[in-house]
């Protein structure tokens, strides 16, 4: 008997904060969602507005993903044979159909992660632009022709690597799915995906979505569970790739597993990314441009602008316009238009962020706002892991909260005085994920954006993914890109044949 989808069970339609409760397993394979084999290692996984059980995350052990892992390489020998118009065809459907759903997955994306309702609106955006773009490319894949000398010639062939594995972050559980099937797919390969343990959910509204598009039953598979699940996935002979979003421990390990079989590897790691704000600089565009590089998704944003350096002479306007907006920001019920700001993804790191901002005061940093639990006025949000958004003043280079990621809703400023000095400070981190810089000086935009050491640089805004652009690190940041053109090359591998039109000529 057919599933109903998980968007079509009547405890997903009207989705509230606090209403939710998942109780259909969260593995998907062969076309269907898949009851876990040994429930003993359940792990709940909560609402973080709430604090409530969502649902229980039940790690796939090394039977379920060597069923996954074979349902995907059975998919990839019927998608790799498609023309690309035919793939374009499936994918350009599940845009479509992601579109048209596009409210309710926010609303389940939103009780997953704890962002607003207007960011995950957004993210759903992003995921079926994302899709709908490698759509468009997978017809023009195509290889190069050669002349050789007398009549012989070379030709290439972009083909696909096989079955590639996703693991995902719990920041942007359903847009990072898309980022890496998209291209996966496009190119002709099958993907499993491991979503984060914090975040299991909307994965499998996207496999179901490539199901109904018409994608073969095995070509977007989601797997749960942790490490040992990510490792058994990194080991399986049978997957030619890995990309991983997460931490920079987390990814070295992901790097050393995949080497034992020489897999490729994409790393999107983390980063403790500079914005540089000039004198000369529209202040008003200045402000906005910090608030959106520090408190997108509470803060748990990897390419985050966490370290502001500000040039000393507009210090105390910038201070002044930066601390008003940033108190102004409402914290709440994440499925409310007017919040801006939801809870963080877990009691734990609720508890590891007000921590920084404990260790930046005894360092001597100023608060200037924020920086402590917040309890929002509904009662059925008492439990939720909020915090009130926070700016630090009387920053040095050498304290904790300006050297490592905090991966929450704290913006450091430090004030600089000339570009070659704040350019040496800048680049002074293991990290290389983005950058920023705000100036009406052409030229001296353009040169810092040539001077920074990091995957991007935004000038005059921050934190704009276009789905058109390439994103990705430098350094400790990563390597490898996600969105562009330029990923077609991280999951598609080049053949070259050579054909000899006349007779062999031999030295033997």
């Amino acid at each position: 008997m057919a599933q109903t989808p998980l968007l079509q069970l009547p405890e997903f339609c009207n989705v509230a904060t606090g209403t939710l409760v998942v109780k259909e397993p969260l593995n998907f394979w062969n076309g269907s969602r898949v009851k876990p084999k040994d429930v003993k290692n359940a792990e709940p996984v909560y609402e973080p507005a709430t604090g409530r059980v969502l649902c229980d995350m039940v790690p796939c052990g090394e039977e379920e993903v060597d069923q996954a892992i074979k349902s995907a390489h059975s998919a990839y020998l019927k998608w790799s044979k498609l023309a690309g118009m035919e793939r374009a065809r499936v994918m350009l459907e599940a845009a479509r159909l992601i579109r048209e759903s596009r409210d309710e997955i926010a609303k389940v994306e939103v009780v997953n992660n704890g962002k607003s309702i207007t960011e995950a609106q957004v993210d759903i955006d992003i995921a079926w632009q994302c899709i709908e773009y490698y759509a468009g490319i997978a017809p023009t894949l195509a290889g190069q022709h050669i002349q050789l000398p007398g009549g012989s010639f070379a030709y290439t062939r972009r083909e696909p690597l096989g079955v590639c594995v996703g693991i995902g972050a719990w920041n942007y559980p359903f847009q990072i799915a898309a980022w890496k099937s998209a291209p996966a797919l496009a190119c002709g390969n099958a993907m499993v995906f491991k979503p984060s343990p914090f975040t299991p959910v909307t994965a499998v509204i996207l496999a179901e979505i490539f199901k109904e598009a018409g994608a073969p039953d095995g070509l977007f598979n989601v797997v749960q569970g942790g490490a040992e699940t990510g490792t058994l996935l990194c080991h399986h002979p049978m997957v030619a790739k890995v990309s991983f979003t997460g931490s920079v421990p987390t990814g070295k390990k992901v790097m050393e597993m995949a080497s034992k079989g020489v897999k490729q590897v994409t790393l999107e790691l983390g980063g403790k990314s500079p914005l540089i704000i000039f004198k000369d600089c529209e202040l008003e565009n200045a402000v906005k441009g910090a608030l959106m590089a520090n408190f997108l998704t509470q803060g748990e944003v990897c390419c985050n602008g966490t370290r502001v350096y500000v040039q000393r002479e507009i210090m105390p306007q910038f201070l002044e316009e930066v601390v008003k907006k940033t108190k102004a920001i409402t914290v709440g019920d994440p499925q409310l238009q007017d919040t801006r700001m939801g809870a963080l993804i877990t009691r734990p790191h609720l508890d590891k962020v007000l921590g920084f901002v404990n260790e930046a005061k005894k360092q001597g940093a100023k608060v200037l706002c924020g920086g402590e639990p917040f309890a929002p006025s509904d009662p059925k949000l008492k439990d939720g892991y909020f915090m009130s958004p926070c700016v630090l003043d009387n920053c040095r280079d050498d304290m904790t909260c300006v050297k490592e990621e905090i991966f929450g809703p704290v913006m450091s400023v430090l004030p600089f005085d000339t570009e070659e000095e704040v350019l040496q400070r800048a680049n002074n981190t293991t990290y290389g994920l983005a950058s920023g810089v705000f100036t009406r000086d052409v030229a001296r935009a353009h040169r810092v954006a040539e001077n920074l050491q990091a995957g991007t640089c935004f000038i005059n805004n921050y934190n704009i993914s276009p789905v058109e652009v390439p994103f990705g690190g430098y350094k400790m940041s990563g390597f490898g890109r996600e969105n562009g053109q330029v990923t077609i090359e991280y999951y598609s591998q080049l053949k070259t044949v050579v054909v000899e039109m006349g007779d062999v000529v031999s030295l033997f």
